[in-house]
This record gives structure tokens, C-alpha cells and sequence, in this order.
């Protein structure tokens, strides 16, 4: 199906507003219930296209999400989705976040892989995600939906680029096949206080797996991660809120930590 494009510019305007206002809206499927995935993943790349040429800023990477078989299983669907990070996103573990500029921010503690070739095609294998793959690290991303309560369908959150906001990544830098990806623990924690644990393995059963999805779909749209590339390969546990003064710290093992905070 297809929208007029005022109304697809109506939408990009609306959710792009929310973002650079910090408030809240209500989801876009209450208004146009019949969009499809395939149009929500066009109104991301009109968001997009508007966010890059406001904002000054280029596109360094890709973030997966719904990469959980419980959060797949909560929203009623059986694949995961994609967004784009841009450099005007990447935050800094010295440097806190203005809580003011966002909604309802959550945490989520994810492996990052940086990619040092092109990689598009739609049968894409998991070794040649790891040939591919320069160094992974630890990170957190920032999430901050910009519909109400943080409630939305899989339409509404991949229209609004899942809810991509700030991301940052560690400084420990560890080469991909020196350690074993799918069996990574991980313990997150708020102002010194334990609140998450997980593994890699919550992330499709192994990280690689999630990048060769994400790969393939994107090879089936003409797309695909680009040499320089961040990916961030999906949350190894809950989310958890954010607030000023919170300090959000993850402990991976054998990829050393990342922090983020709030003011």
C-alpha cells in the first residue's frame, strides 16, 4: 500500500518534531492502523534523509532490535528489525547526557562490531560477518521511543528508526575470533546497583546470527553494512530507565565495561 506523500511527510514531520522537542506522541498506527511494514521501513528512510540534513550529521552505523525471542514473542512477530546510528548519536563515557533532550530514555547493553569491508548480498554467512568484522566492543545504547508510555506496534517503532537515540562504546577493543561471541555474560548495573544480567546467547542464540538477519534483509532492499560501519547487534538483557544523575554502568565478560550518564 501507499500513502500520499503529504501524508508520509505529515508523519516524518510528526515524529522528527517529537524528537527535537523531547515529548511524547501518540503512535501513528492509531491514525493510519493499515500501514505496513514496508511502508513503516520507507518512513524511516525519510526520517532519516530529514534527520541527516537538519541535524549536519552522517550516518556511522546500524542498530538490530527485537533481537530477543521473548520481546518477538511479546509484540507478536517472528523477525527482528533494523535502524540507523548517526554520529551526531554517539555519546561519550566522560561526557554525561542532557536528560532535558530526551523523552523516557532506557539503557540496553549490546556488542558492537566494527565493520572493515562493504558486506551486502542476501546469503550472507556468519564467517563472512567475522572475516569482515574488525573488532567488537562493549556498549550500551540509549533507546528513547518517541511515542507515549513507550508503547507502539512493530510498525510504529521501526517508522520512528526503533527508537534510536544515543549510543555509546567501550574503549576495550577485542578481536572477533579470540573469544566466543555466543557465550558472553553480562551484568548491568544503575548507580552501583545490580539491575540485569544476561548473555549473548539471549541475542537470536548467537550475535552472529543477528548480523547475518540483518545482513540478508538488508541485501534484499539493495543495502548493507559498509566498510567503517558500528553495528550494534541487539540487547543481551532488559532495558532499564534512565534518569539525571543515573550513572549506568555493563561489565561484559572478557570485553571489559562501558558507562553512561545522565545530568
Amino acid at each position: 500500500m501507499s500513502l500520499k506523500t503529504d501524508q508520509d511527510k505529515d508523519i516524518i514531520e510528526y515524529l522528527l518534531y517529537a524528537e527535537r522537542d523531547a515529548h511524547e506522541v501518540i503512535k501513528i498506527t492509531d491514525e493510519f492502523p493499515e500501514l505496513t511494514i514496508e511502508k513503516a521501513y520507507e518512513l524511516q528512510d525519510g526520517l532519516l534523509e530529514r534527520r541527516l540534513k537538519e541535524n549536519n550529521t552522517k550516518t556511522v552505523g546500524i542498530k538490530l532490535g527485537l533481537t530477543s525471542e521473548a520481546k518477538q514473542e511479546m509484540m507478536g512477530v517472528k523477525e527482528a528489525i533494523y535502524g540507523y546510528l548517526h554520529e551526531d548519536m554517539l555519546a561519550f563515557e566522560w561526557e554525561a547526557i542532557d536528560r532535558s533532550t530526551l523523552i523516557h530514555p532506557k539503557a540496553e547493553p549490546e556488542i558492537a562490531f566494527f565493520i572493515d569491508e562493504d558486506i551486502q548480498g542476501e546469503n550472507i554467512t556468519e564467517e563472512e560477518i567475522l572475516k569482515a568484522t574488525k573488532y567488537v566492543a562493549p556498549a550500551l545504547e540509549i533507546i528513547d521511543s518517541r511515542y507515549k508510555d513507550f508503547k507502539f506496534t512493530l510498525v510504529d517503532v521501526v517508522a520512528d528508526n526503533c527508537s534510536s537515540t544515543k549510543f555509546v562504546v567501550g574503549s576495550k577493543l577485542a578481536l572477533p575470533d579470540s573469544i566466543d561471541l555466543g557465550n558472553i555474560g553480562m551484568t548491568m548495573s544503575k548507580n552501583g546497583s545490580v539491575e540485569q544480567t544476561g548473555t549473548s546467547a539471549a541475542v537470536l542464540g548467537h550475535p552472529l546470527k543477528a548480523m547475518v538477519w540483518a545482513a540478508n534483509l538488508l541485501g534484499s532492499r539493495g543495502k548493507g553494512f559498509k566498510k567503517g560501519d558500528i553495528v550494534l547487534s541487539g540487547a543481551m538483557s532488559e532495558a532499564i530507565t534512565m534518569e539525571a544523575d543515573d550513572t549506568i554502568t555493563a561489565e561484559f565478560d572478557l570485553l571489559g565495561s562501558v558507562s553512561v550518564s545522565c545530568k
